[in-house]
């Protein structure tokens, strides 16, 4: 007799690699592997952010590590979502680049919460592990200056995290419109159930205990901020995600 198997979700990530990053007039992405980063949205996005001074933007070369950074508050992929919400439908994401955040307050005063990471890159940033860059990514440094003493208040990460999500976007908005067939990788997922069978529960603990030790989740895009809710306004009740919702970046660490 056949095993009964309930298929409930079906997610299929589509990935599109990025062969060189540059500067350009716009921000842009091509479905050929090319990407251009400018500096024309930094304005806009300090003006609409009463606790940030200043943004610096910087395109980090494979290999080119052995810099000054400021604490890495975040590294964050560019992905979109194409058809349905997060968890199931279409996911484009891509390879070969990633956001880093970064902040620090007009006194200098580095923005963390138990401990800083500023120093040498090379000796700060982990290459090669789940979800940090590898040998051969481009980074994009997103360097936020925030208001004084703003990097331990939690209005302040969480504009500097808002504004950088508003840049990604503008990858985003890109990234939806590539075609599908023209992806370097393509992975599907399913959420199964077995009746009958053992149901396994994974506990993940997440920072809620407040100040700028905050976790929000079910934000529109994969690995967003904007539309996500924070765990302590969610009174740090448990909360339960799907596999594929947690595959498709359904919570995002505001540390």
């Amino acid at each position: 007799m056949a095993e009964e198997v309930k298929d409930l979700r079906r997610l299929v990530i589509k990935a599109f690699h990025m062969n060189d990053v540059e500067w350009g007039e716009h921000n842009d992405i091509t479905v050929d592997g090319h990407m251009t980063v400018s500096k024309e949205m930094l304005d806009k996005l300090v003006a609409e952010e009463e606790h940030l001074e200043k943004i610096d933007i910087q395109i980090i070369k494979p290999g080119d590590h052995d810099r000054w950074t400021n604490t890495i508050m975040d590294i964050i992929p560019v992905s979109t979502k194409v058809l349905g919400k997060l968890g199931e439908g279409i996911t484009h994401t891509v390879t070969g680049v990633y956001m880093m955040l970064t902040g620090v307050d007009v006194n200098g005063k580095q923005c963390h919460e138990f401990g800083s990471s500023e120093g040498n890159l090379k000796e700060q940033l982990y290459l090669n592990r789940a979800g940090t860059p590898g040998d051969n990514d481009y980074i994009i440094s997103f360097d936020v200056t925030l208001a004084a003493g703003m990097g331990q208040e939690r209005p302040g990460p969480t504009a500097a995290h808002r504004a950088c999500d508003k840049f990604i976007q503008s990858y985003r908005d890109k990234l939806k419109k590539f075609k599908g067939e023209k992806c370097t990788e393509r992975h599907e997922y399913h959420d199964i159930v077995r009746p009958g069978k053992k149901r396994v529960l994974i506990v993940r603990q997440v920072a809620g205990q407040g100040a700028m030790y905050d976790t929000h989740l079910f934000a529109k895009e994969p690995s967003g901020v904007e539309g996500g809710r924070s765990i302590i306004d969610m009174g740090n009740m448990p909360i339960l995600v799907t596999p594929n919702e947690y595959r498709d970046g359904i919570i995002r660490s505001m540390q």
